[in-house]
């Protein structure tokens, strides 16, 4: 996520689940929670926002009943206690995402890479456009290339609005998708001037 200066970019890594519907649905929801909230402020709050509600998202595997992975929580606080995790191994909601270093390239085995470009707008402003960059499949440097150039080097199959990468691109994800398995992926957000 990036505002358009080079000193205000927030990469994001996740792990899993990073075809392009899944990861441009989750930016819509995001969108929309921050426009209604009026909690835009730039890159970092976004990707933080960004990786915590995605983390949220998974706490539910850990309340469903399952004995080898529920965990016992009367409150929200409870999630922490280590004596309620002792049976659990490597839990999502503990890992999967990381915050990197932009000038370090990507971890290298994402296949996708996606930019997002935040206007830059106080929290009195009216909310405005994202425009996102989705790149094509391993259409970058991967581990066989030269990671620190991924995004410079990326082949972009869209780039235009949020609503109409969602509309082209999870419409044509549907009719192409064959594999369902979860594919990892970069994002940065950027904020504009």
């Amino acid at each position: 996520m990036v505002d358009g200066r080079a000193d205000r970019v927030a990469q994001v890594y996740r792990h899993s689940d990073g075809y392009p519907g899944s990861v441009l649905r989750d930016l819509a929801q995001l969108k929309e929670l921050l426009d209604a909230t009026r909690a835009e402020r730039g890159p970092g709050y976004t990707a933080a926002t960004f990786a915590f509600l995605d983390k949220l998202s998974t706490v539910g595997l850990y309340l469903d009943g399952d004995p080898e992975r529920t965990i016992d929580t009367a409150q929200p606080a409870d999630l922490l206690e280590l004596s309620n995790m002792e049976h659990l191994d490597q839990p999502l909601f503990l890992l999967g995402h990381g915050v990197e270093d932009p000038a370090d390239g990507i971890h290298g085995d994402e296949e996708y890479l996606y930019v997002v470009e935040l206007p830059t707008t106080n929290a009195f402003d009216e909310p405005t456009e994202w425009t996102v960059k989705v790149s094509g499949h391993s259409a970058f440097p991967r581990r066989d290339g030269p990671t620190d150039e991924a995004f410079e080097r990326a082949n972009w199959q869209f780039h235009g609005s949020l609503k109409d990468a969602l509309t082209d691109l999870v419409r044509d994800e549907a009719v192409v998708k064959q594999n369902p398995k979860s594919y990892l992926y970069d994002l940065v957000l950027e904020g504009l001037k």
